[in-house]
């Protein structure tokens, strides 16, 4: 991984999108899902670090302590921040949060580790074998 400042941050807008709502989550609820909301923190996240990643590098999430705030509606946009806040080795913790023009909808922690691409997709190919 190349230097990376003390501070990075990155910033991501979502148009919520039938795809993305509870509905498809099994809770009948024309609203922004959780999980999905939670993947967009990582999308974020993953942003932030694009430019300091190396050619084999990539991020995988760890870990997320977050709370979903309040209901973003279908059609409705979310803006999203990460903003790395500590860094233990090949782990990167940051804060991450999102919110629907109305409410603050999202608040917490996303860890993510640096990993090695092909390490990571030759231990995937030996699991499958």
């Amino acid at each position: 991984m190349r230097e990376l400042p003390e501070t990075i941050s990155a910033g991501y807008r979502h148009r919520v999108t039938e795809p993305d709502t509870a509905r498809r989550w099994r809770n009948d609820l024309p609203v922004l899902a959780t999980p999905v909301l939670l993947w967009l923190s990582e999308v974020t996240a993953m942003a932030a670090l694009a430019d300091y990643l190396e050619d084999d590098e990539m991020t995988v999430g760890l870990s997320h302590d977050s709370s979903h705030l309040a209901a973003t509606p279908l059609g409705w946009e979310v803006s999203l921040t990460a903003r790395l806040v500590e860094r233990r080795g090949n782990k990167l913790v940051f804060e991450v949060s999102a919110h629907d023009g109305t409410d603050e909808v999202l608040r917490g922690i996303h860890t993510r580790a640096v990993v090695s691409r092909s390490k990571f997709l030759d231990r995937l190919a030996s699991k499958a074998a």
